[in-house]
């Protein structure tokens, strides 16, 4: 396969848009430009792409020219971000980074209340909303905790990592996407929304410079929707080799296991104590590999079906509905 593709899972969608329709949006031309369709929304349990959560976000930020997506009891337009990423990308160190966001967002942001501080051997920040009626399904929050972890974890080059995370709701149903989302341990029904790290980190320096900086603004919000290496070790490694792999679909656990320099028996025992298996694990790669050939209308559901290995498109159309719960020419209908 020779790259690296993931899946994120549609009920970020499907809040983007009814917070869109909520303000008399397009729904349907929002969803026409991220290359989604209606249908698909019907399916909570599908995924998408991020480039595809990407580009609806994107529609939605400009359609409401509002960077809050439609969730904050008042919006913030198009550019707030950039322009405050104009003035941190000039901080010496992370520390100077969090007081500065905390500042910047207090003053020009009525939806919401930041707080940055520093106990013991944690720093920690939360957040607010004003009006977390606004924010039904949580998205804003989620959205800006992983905003306020990504963007400082690149302005130093290194990941953040982070002790603990909570969340000022109960545990969602889609609550396996912030094991990936925010690396640490994750507490629901708590009083505020937060996140602790180190303190030690906060003398790091910002390594990225003006010049870096209109790059990965040019990516947003893509840069903050890919995957992270946030998986356990064994998990991570057999990700790894499948996503590499020249011929996925013959790819079995003994070959990924000589890689690894252990029997195959260690291997499934590694896996199986970090929550998974070997065969999910080929799966999803094959399920997200699947997504993304999808969203590209050039390739014909047949050369998708040959690229994962199906020895023909009724095959893979089995397979794919196994895995999402739609047929692959559903996936791909336009709106």
């Amino acid at each position: 396969m020779k790259n690296e593709q993931h899946s994120v899972s549609i009920h970020f969608a499907i809040t983007l848009i009814a917070a869109a329709e909520g303000k008399g949006l397009d729904t349907r031309q929002l969803l026409h430009n991220a290359g989604l369709n209606e249908q698909l929304l019907k399916q909570p349990g599908l995924r998408i792409t991020p480039e595809q959560l990407s580009r609806l976000t994107q529609e939605v930020w400009k359609a409401a020219d509002d960077e809050l997506i439609c969730m904050g009891s008042r919006p913030s337009r198009q550019g707030v971000f950039a322009l405050m990423a104009k003035h941190l990308v000039h901080c010496r160190k992370l520390r100077s980074v969090y007081h500065r966001f905390a500042q910047y967002y207090n003053l020009i942001a009525d939806a919401f209340e930041l707080n940055f501080s520093v106990e013991g051997e944690l720093a920690t920040l939360t957040l607010k909303l004003t009006d977390a009626d606004n924010d039904p399904d949580h998205t804003l929050r989620e959205f800006l905790l992983l905003l306020l972890h990504r963007f400082p974890s690149w302005l130093i080059g290194q990941r953040i990592t982070l002790e603990q995370v909570t969340f000022d709701f109960p545990k969602p149903e889609h609550s396996e996407e912030h094991r990936l989302m925010f690396p640490g341990r994750v507490e629901y029904d708590q009083p505020i929304c937060s996140f602790s790290f180190s303190k030690k980190l906060l003398d790091e320096p910002v390594v990225q410079t003006t010049s870096t900086l209109g790059g990965y603004l040019r990516t947003l919000p893509l840069e903050w929707f890919k995957r992270q290496a946030y998986y356990p070790v064994y998990t991570r490694r057999v990700l790894n080799y499948l996503e590499q792999a020249p011929d996925l679909a013959q790819t079995g656990i003994e070959q990924v296991a000589e890689e690894a320099h252990m029997t195959s028996r260690n291997l499934r025992r590694k896996l199986s104590s970090e929550g998974t298996s070997f065969q999910e694990l080929k799966d999803s790669v094959r399920r997200d590999a699947a997504i993304h050939y999808l969203s590209q209308p050039t390739l014909t559901i047949a050369q998708i079906a040959r690229e994962l290995g199906f020895s023909e498109p009724t095959a893979f159309t089995r397979a794919f509905k196994q895995w999402t719960g739609v047929s692959p020419s559903l996936y791909r209908q336009e709106s």
